[in-house]
């Protein structure tokens, strides 16, 4: 039986209709925009890579208990941790995100290693996201090392501790505190037998905060931990659990590395020789401090850093002809905008004035843009 002329005009339209319906559905989908999933990491050593020029791992190493990652757009969070691990020793994971190298895997485009003598500023910033059902720390490593190697341990590990929960400390003992980018650590250093780590615990959780990595990078070289002719190797942020920690999150990161020439006055040159002469005046809780720094080589000296660490009961209240980064403990000097070029034989002086306890003493050595001074 034939279709009546109106059935099969009905048929038609409906059929139009359709294909009319498809291709709007088709535009649709070419057009709108698709969201993305989050990429989710299970594998113990599974990375992947954000905003194309940052490396996000699971780096789960410390136990063989699931932990998985989801990778957004600007950091990740720990969707599972399970398992724990002894609060006496070592942590079960590090999920991070970082710039530079590690363990031969390189960030794109990072310009890590830089040697520290070639580095103006290392600006980095980031924001967390914190649980309280755990036994963890927040924190950022920063790894030094005296070659530009990309694989393995490099020598020194400087931690920054934005936030700990649970009964766990930093590798070594406290050997005092410093106030260091405006602000105030307890500082631990020892070694975990492949390396030095020198770690800065936060005294409240820090959520978000904007830095420059090279005013602990110098910690390191005043301490001896580091020289300014090794190598800045990757910055990392991220979580050390060791108990649960599904929740942790970064909500972003950035880092950034800008090096500069040496005649730069906030990239000093390399080694150079030199004396320090330290004057003091000192009075019951009080003194006063005047620093002469003398070029004894044969190049001038164009921007300088000068490194030492005051005795213990010492605190430095103001200071002139000088930028100072630390008041207490490690403390860095940098010179202003009228004394930073030093000429072959030439002196750069400055002083400060500070409150002391105890028995007075002068610092033990001075290092001048990483390099040890005479002092005289």
């Amino acid at each position: 039986m034939r279709p009546s002329p109106h059935h099969a005009r009905s048929a038609r339209g409906l059929l139009g209709a359709l294909l009319t319906s498809l291709v709007s559905l088709a535009a649709l989908l070419t057009t709108a925009p698709v969201a993305q999933a989050d990429t989710t990491i299970c594998q113990p050593f599974g990375t992947t890579t954000i905003q194309g020029r940052y490396v996000v791992q699971n780096n789960r190493w410390g136990t063989s208990a699931t932990q998985c990652i989801a990778v957004t757009d600007s950091g990740f969070r720990i969707t599972q941790a399970d398992g724990s691990v002894p609060t006496n020793g070592a942590p079960k994971s590090y999920p991070s995100v970082y710039n530079g190298c590690h363990y031969t895997n390189c960030s794109p485009g990072t310009n890590l290693p830089a040697q520290l003598s070639t580095i103006s500023t290392a600006p980095t910033s980031i924001s967390y996201n914190y649980v309280n059902d755990a036994a963890y720390n927040a924190s950022y490593d920063i790894w030094l090392d005296p070659t530009p190697r990309t694989d393995g341990v490099n020598r020194t590990e400087i931690m920054i501790w934005f936030n700990k929960v649970g009964s766990i400390q930093p590798i070594g003992s406290q050997v005092g505190t410093a106030t260091v980018a405006g602000r105030d650590w307890q500082v631990w250093s020892g070694s975990n037998g492949s390396n030095d780590v020198l770690s800065f615990v936060a005294s409240s959780a820090i959520t978000n905060w904007t830095f420059d990595v090279m005013d602990f990078a110098r910690q390191a070289v005043s301490r001896g931990l580091a020289q300014n002719n090794w190598y800045l190797t990757s910055i990392q942020a991220g979580f050390e659990p060791w108990q649960n920690g599904t929740g942790l999150a970064v909500n972003s990161f950035s880092s950034t590395v800008n090096k500069g020439s040496s005649g730069d006055p906030g990239s000093p040159g390399g080694s150079t020789a030199c004396k320090v002469a330290y004057g003091a005046n000192s009075w019951q809780g009080g003194f006063t401090s005047d620093v002469t720094i003398t070029n004894t080589g044969s190049s001038p000296v164009s921007g300088w850093k000068l490194a030492f660490t005051l005795p213990s009961g010492q605190h430095i209240t103001n200071a002139w002809n000088a930028n100072l980064s630390g008041s207490s403990g490690a403390v860095t000097a940098s010179n202003v905008t009228h004394n930073g070029e030093v000429a072959a034989g030439g002196q750069a002086t400055f002083g400060f004035q500070g409150t002391s306890s105890g028995t007075f003493a002068k610092p033990s050595g001075f290092s001048l843009n990483g390099t040890a001074c005479t002092s005289v």
